[in-house]
């Protein structure tokens, strides 16, 4: 039987995370398998956890298995129980909220030096928001790949899903089919350069925002916006931009730009060039996404809010948007098979239409963190758009576009 099943275990093995971790969970790993004679599935979740704690810098497997004194039975009943103990502590950690304290500062980033490759693409990459669903209300976003792959190194991102290393790609005929693109005069769209790289650390690599320039001022029915978590805005300060360019920058607390943003802009960074565009008159905005849920974190984007609305006039912001952790499982399986510390799977995952992110109510606590409930107008201005919306960052997220008002109103 034992010789059977060391035969499963070698066929099984491959297809799980194990050969990711240390020798020595390696090997006590393989020990309770054979002793439990653990299914594919058991062993496939026994070295998720495992990988999970060693990310999380918590105590190891090794440390968390129940010993046999603590289970006071044998056969199936044994493994049921050393299960099921060692998924308490793993869901136990993750409903806590998440500290930081216990992570270096000086974790590395992935500090490879980013290859920049030119090639040509059969088509220009416009496609809608990649999270759009039949569950979830869209924002109507279409999103324009003007360069793959981002050389930041955030732990979260869905980009690592999508490209793998160190490769950064350039269409050489990006601004051509930008230009040859044909768009109904009638319709309002709203196109981000964000999703597949960040918008503004390349600067004007290869002509990219001087053929976005050019592509927003053709189209005055388009809202071109450019996402970034950069301080790289020298471009956008040295050139004339069409009233229809937005900036718009992905912000977030200083415990999580260190921990989980590796290489990105300071938080300070980010609202300086948000500023320095703003004196220009050039719409900013800004998206708390991913709101993440850790010990402090009420204090610490109460803090962020607070600083937003004594740096910016409600004229100058174009929009703020609330959205909350959201993976899919290619994301995932990336994080775990990296070799580097985060919390930011530490957290109670929810499946909901073939996405995971915090339960609602957890969601809902988020969304309402708020100090005294400070509601006020901010007028939304563009070339041919004045549009009065509600703003209320603390409360609820405010993502909505110039499609959807009435240019009359």
């Amino acid at each position: 039987m034992k010789e059977l099943y060391k035969d499963k275990f070698f066929r099984i093995m491959p297809q799980t995370l194990l050969a990711q971790l240390p020798e020595s969970e390696q090997a006590f790993i393989r020990e309770i398998a054979f002793q439990h004679q653990l299914t594919f599935q058991e062993l496939k979740q026994v070295t998720e956890i495992a990988l999970d704690f060693n990310t999380w810098n918590e105590p190891s497997i090794v440390d968390v298995w129940p010993d046999s004194l603590s289970i006071q039975t044998h056969g199936r009943e044994a493994k049921k129980q050393a299960l099921h103990s060692i998924r308490e502590s793993w869901n136990k950690l993750k409903s806590e909220p998440n500290s930081y304290r216990s992570l270096s500062n000086t974790a590395s980033p992935n500090t490879q030096k980013p290859k920049l490759i030119n090639r040509t693409k059969v088509q220009l990459g416009l496609g809608t928001c990649p999270v759009a669903s039949i569950k979830t209300r869209c924002c109507q976003l279409l999103t324009l790949d003007a360069v793959e792959n981002c050389g930041f190194d955030c732990s979260y991102c869905s980009i690592q899903s999508f490209y793998h290393g160190n490769e950064i790609y350039f269409d050489t005929h990006f601004g051509d089919k930008l230009a040859s693109l044909s768009l109904d005069p009638n319709e309002t769209y709203h196109i981000g350069t964000g999703q597949s790289s960040d918008s503004l650390m390349w600067g004007n690599k290869n002509g990219i925002l001087d053929a976005l320039t050019a592509f927003a001022r053709n189209h005055p029915n388009v809202i071109l916006e450019l996402k970034t978590k950069s301080r790289n805005v020298a471009y956008l300060l040295k050139h004339s931009l069409p009233k229809n360019i937005i900036c718009t920058w992905s912000l977030n607390t200083p415990t999580l730009i260190t921990h989980e943003e590796r290489l990105t802009a300071s938080l300070e960074e980010r609202l300086n060039a948000a500023r320095k565009l703003a004196d220009r008159g050039i719409l900013v905005g800004f998206h708390f996404h991913p709101l993440v849920h850790y010990e402090h974190w009420r204090q610490d984007y109460g803090a962020i809010f607070e600083k937003l609305q004594s740096m910016f006039h409600p004229s100058e912001v174009v929009m703020v948007s609330l959205g909350t952790l959201t993976f899919i499982k290619p994301v995932i399986n990336r994080i775990r098979n990296r070799e580097f510390t985060s919390k930011i799977l530490q957290m109670p995952l929810v499946e909901c239409d073939g996405k995971f992110s915090y339960p609602d109510e957890l969601k809902i606590e988020m969304f309402s963190c708020n100090k005294g409930q400070t509601t006020f107008n901010l007028n939304i201005v563009s070339e041919n758009v004045v549009c009065p919306l509600l703003y209320c960052p603390l409360l609820y997220n405010l993502l909505r576009l110039f499609r959807d008002l009435p240019c009359s109103q």
